[in-house]
């Protein structure tokens, strides 16, 4: 119980005393909002890359690769694979025949809005079992492409970040001329950032006959996955792969939140560090303006660990303070910022996102560079002597 009292009214004296050290506190605590401020917005680019591959797929729904590739520029697969796959057990069927997509995938370059950059943005050859295997995808303007006509659809990301591919532009590519008829969205997945065409179409234009890049199949139910990945990959006529849609898009975005975490680790330890040096300095000034308090207070009778705790947690106040600044900062600047970036040799456009547990993050480790910044200081709080601290006055 005494050791509350006299910790309260250590901290009581350091309240009364904060209108005049303002400057040396601000400095602290603007040293702990910018390191958390740059931290949550380089993690929330992570973060927003991630979400943005994690919500493209459909669990029921497998992809089939060429054995050996790892993504579906890279893979090629033909007319036999497709009625030899449809054929497996466990694939759904629909109206038509077996819910297998067909698709064909090739990249061309634009430009950038408001940019003379060019990149690269995925085009993608589709048929008709498309929605069927892609139910986050829906027509948001204008009409669905014709087949065997140069008519195009543009995922809405795709269609605001990338010049000449607003409804009703006209683009060239593959010696075609290709009509922007419609646009659409794919609730937040990769999609958006494509462009889609009539299969056919596609394959006359880059000459690629009848292969594709990949099939995606509808599978009867979720459980039937291992049963027809088993029939896939054991069937002498084929030379593929398969995996579940939604783990093959999440792999996608593991080597960029890789490189993110460990580039915000880097940053952490080089902001930390200077976040730490005005802390212990904002501290030191702080235990120097209090020593008379303190030596008072010592010689009063007051111990040394309520000092250490008073004076600790003075830091920590201001570390959460710069913390959820910082985090507050990051929310109102950069969630929804929308950017965009290279995944398998083609732009992917995804926005930041800041995340509650990504604030509570930036607000812990403010917490843990103020514990690092206090630590010092709060010692030589606690263990000066009171008679001598009262000499130096």
């Amino acid at each position: 119980m005494r050791f509350l009292r006299e910790t309260w009214a250590l901290l009581g004296i350091s309240v009364k005393s904060l209108p005049r050290r303002l400057d040396v506190v601000g400095v602290a605590v603007a040293g702990f909002a910018g390191v958390v401020l740059v931290l949550v917005a380089v993690l929330s680019i992570g973060k927003g890359f991630e979400r943005t591959l994690t919500a493209t797929g459909v669990p029921d729904v497998a992809l089939v690769l060429r054995k050996g590739t790892g993504a579906e520029l890279s893979s090629n697969l033909t007319l036999n694979d497709t009625e030899v796959i449809g054929g497996e057990p466990g694939v759904a069927m629909g109206p038509h025949g077996p819910l297998v997509s067909p698709e064909l995938l090739v990249v061309i370059n634009r430009r950038k809005q408001g940019s003379r950059v060019e990149t690269n943005v995925p085009f993608r050859g589709v048929g008709p079992m498309v929605f069927a295997l892609h139910p986050h995808v829906h027509l948001v303007a204008g009409h669905l492409f014709r087949p065997g006509l140069n008519e195009v659809i543009v995922g809405r990301s795709a269609s605001q970040s990338f010049a000449g591919l607003g409804l009703g532009d006209h683009f060239r590519s593959g010696h075609l001329v290709w009509h922007v008829v419609g646009i659409f969205r794919d609730g937040g997945g990769i999609h958006s950032s494509e462009i889609w065409t009539d299969l056919p179409t596609l394959e006359g234009a880059y000459h690629r006959g009848d292969n594709y890049s990949a099939l995606y199949v509808r599978l009867r139910k979720k459980a039937d996955y291992a049963r027809f990945r088993a029939a896939v990959e054991h069937d002498p006529r084929l030379n593929v792969r398969v995996e579940p849609e939604t783990r093959y898009f999440a792999k996608q975005a593991q080597t960029l939140s890789q490189f993110i975490h460990v580039a915000g680790g880097i940053l952490l330890v080089l902001m930390g560090l200077g976040a730490i040096f005005a802390a212990l300095n904002t501290m030191y000034a702080v235990v120097a303006d209090r020593s008379r308090e303190i030596a008072t207070l010592r010689i009063l009778g007051y111990a040394r660990l309520p000092v250490l705790v008073a004076v600790l947690t003075e830091s920590l106040l201001f570390a959460a303070a710069g913390g959820l600044a910082g985090a507050l900062l990051a929310y109102l600047g950069f969630n929804g910022y929308e950017a965009s970036t290279l995944a398998n040799f083609s732009q992917v456009v995804f926005h930041f996102r800041v995340s509650l547990g990504l604030m509570g993050t930036g607000v812990a480790d403010a917490l843990v560079l103020g514990l690092l910044g206090g630590i010092a200081p709060a010692l030589r709080a606690a263990r000066r002597p009171a008679a001598e601290a009262v000499r130096t006055l």
